[in-house]
């Protein structure tokens, strides 16, 4: 059974930085695509970043490009999410989650997961 548990959220400045982190357990994950997403409250789950597990291709939301980056460690099964230069609209429970099956044009897609964490909760005040 596929467990995914997010850690390293927490409350920071605008401007600030914080690293989360997503240990993956339960399967071998050479076919998965990794992605992050976040509910902002009052909002919709949102594509963050997404990473495939075997070559490394990643995909970013257009608002967390140049400030967000998504990583990988095979050996660890972690998968990372950098988020500098933090917004108070970053403000959300960050979810980590597995698609079994990904399509490189629908990596973005919520729909396509198949597993999911509890979510990490990160706050940004300005």
């Amino acid at each position: 059974q596929v467990q995914l548990a997010e850690s390293g959220g927490g409350s920071v400045q605008a401007g600030g930085s914080l690293r989360l982190s997503c240990a993956a357990s339960g399967r071998t994950f050479s076919n998965y695509a990794m992605g992050w997403f976040r509910q902002r409250p009052g909002k919709e789950r949102e594509f963050v970043a997404a990473i495939t597990w075997s070559t490394g291709y990643i995909k970013y939301a257009d608002s967390v490009k140049g400030r967000f980056t998504i990583s990988r460690d095979n050996a660890k099964n972690m998968i990372y999410l950098q988020m500098n230069s933090l917004e108070p609209e970053d403000t959300a429970v960050y979810y980590c989650a597995a698609d079994p099956n990904y399509g490189i044009s629908t990596m973005w897609a919520a729909y396509e997961y198949d597993y999911w964490g509890q979510g990490t909760q990160v706050t940004v005040s300005s």
